[in-house]
Order: C-alpha cells, then sequence, then structure tokens
C-alpha cells in the first residue's frame, strides 16, 4: 500500500511539474524573458523604423519597442522582414512581434494577436509633383500604373479599386519607383509620405495627394501571445507618464497618437 501511495504520489507531482512546463510554454513572455531578447519584424519606414547615420534603428516605433523591451527586463534585436510574409515569420518564430506601423486590417486581427490601436494613419497617392495637378480625383488615376508594398494596406487599397499595381518590398522602394519614372504613382503610409516626400526631403520632386482610407497602427504577435496584454499595459502606463508622447514628439507623429486608457 505504501508504496502504491508513494508511486501515486509521485504521478502526481509529474503531472504538475507537465502543467507547468506547459503554462510555461504557452506564455510567450516567458518565452521571450527566457531568450533575454525581443526580436521585432520591420521594413526600413521612415519615421517608424529606419537607420540613423551609425546603421542604428530608430524611429517611432523602433523607440518605443526598445522601452517595452526594458520594460520586461530584454533586449531588442531589429531584424528586416519581406511584409508579405509577416505572420509566417511570427508563426516560425523567427520574430517575437511585427512592430512596423501595422494597420489593423481584418487579416491581420484574424491572424496575430494584436495590441491596441496606438496610431492613426491613412492611405496616400504619391505622384510627381509637376503632374499632381493633372488628377482632380481618384477615378482620375485609373490608367495610372501604382507601386505599393506587397502585403501592404496600400497594395489592398489599389486591389480594392482595380487599378495596376506593380508589388514591390518595401515602401521605401515604390518611392524609388515613382522617382525613377517606372512607376506613375505609389500608395503609402499617410505617415511616412509626411516624413519622406515635398520640399526638404528625399523625394522634393514628389508629392502626396488623396487619402485613400482612414485606419489605425497596431502591434502584432503570435496567435494567444501573453505579451499583447502585456503592450497595453505599457502603452496605458507610457501614455500617463507622457513618456509615449515624448518619443512621438521627437519624430513628429504626436498628431497621430491615439490615447491609451486602462480598459
Amino acid at each position: 500500500m505504501k508504496k502504491r501511495t508513494m508511486m501515486l504520489a509521485a504521478a502526481g507531482m509529474m503531472v504538475a511539474l507537465l502543467g507547468i512546463s506547459a503554462a510555461a510554454e504557452e506564455s510567450d513572455l516567458a518565452y521571450v524573458q527566457g531568450n533575454g531578447k525581443l526580436v521585432v519584424g520591420i521594413t526600413d519606414f521612415e519615421p517608424m523604423d529606419y537607420k540613423d547615420e551609425n546603421g542604428d534603428w530608430i524611429g517611432f516605433d523602433a523607440d518605443l519597442a526598445k522601452a517595452f523591451a526594458q520594460e520586461i527586463g530584454v533586449e531588442v534585436e531589429f531584424v528586416e522582414i519581406d511584409w508579405d510574409n509577416k505572420i509566417l515569420e511570427l508563426d516560425s518564430k523567427t520574430i517575437d512581434c511585427v512592430w512596423n506601423g501595422m494597420t489593423l486590417t481584418d487579416e491581420v486581427m484574424s491572424s496575430m494577436e494584436t495590441s491596441n490601436a496606438y496610431c492613426d494613419n491613412a492611405q496616400v497617392v504619391v505622384l510627381p509633383s509637376e503632374k499632381a495637378g493633372d488628377y482632380a480625383s481618384v477615378e482620375d488615376l485609373a490608367d495610372l500604373n501604382f507601386a505599393v508594398e506587397a502585403g501592404s494596406a496600400g497594395e489592398a487599397e489599389i486591389t480594392a479599386l482595380g487599378y495596376s499595381a506593380t508589388p514591390v518590398k518595401a515602401q521605401s522602394d515604390a518611392l524609388m519607383e515613382v522617382a525613377a519614372g517606372t512607376s506613375d504613382a505609389a500608395v503609402i503610409d499617410a505617415l511616412m509620405a509626411g516624413a519622406m516626400v515635398g520640399e526638404g526631403t528625399g523625394y522634393a520632386d514628389l508629392t502626396y495627394t488623396f487619402g485613400l482610407n482612414s485606419e489605425k497602427y497596431g502591434v502584432g504577435f503570435r496567435k494567444g501571445s501573453d505579451l499583447a496584454a502585456e503592450l497595453n499595459a505599457f502603452l496605458v502606463k507610457s501614455y500617463e507618464d507622457g513618456s509615449l508622447m515624448k518619443i512621438a514628439e521627437t519624430y513628429g507623429v504626436q498628431a497621430s497618437i491615439i490615447e491609451q486608457k486602462a480598459e
């Protein structure tokens, strides 16, 4: 009887240990803390994620990701991804989150565990300045060929309109296509257009015109990840103490910030 009791106790302990192990495996926060780093999937997207003169990643999203990583006690590592493969990158654990001015589309929200929206945005049409006056409405653009980032909200808008699109790797590449004359126009995020297009920028001969939609940015984690709730709490905290807005002001995006409230 004593032997049987000991065996049952051992079995119970094993079940308990397995339960603890399973719970740990289900926790993305524990996984990231165990690795000692948060791997952030990004593209070159000023003013959200881009490199400074030293080759270091900076930007509103990049700086916010650094602050969040510090909050949960880990380092941050930025990895450039193919935007069209962002969900695959997450699920394969090549990255831990997508933090790159990501629009909260139905596809994104059904495929990822997303944070609360933290920034307003829109998709806008970019044209050569000398030609912008030739188009009075979105309908007038029907015969143009658009450069769009593959898998982006901009591509979705052009596809919905039924217009011709050339997918490229990043929104910055879409601008290069228009500047080079290999595409007639581009559709990119308004925040990026404000930072990279027009007088005083590297694309002084381009301008942004029509807005095609209204959208919101969020951060994406693996489906079921507890990191989303952790980030939501951090966003509320950093909004209330003013640090979030301070980062936003550094990159000129403060007007787009959405107020963060505890749920």
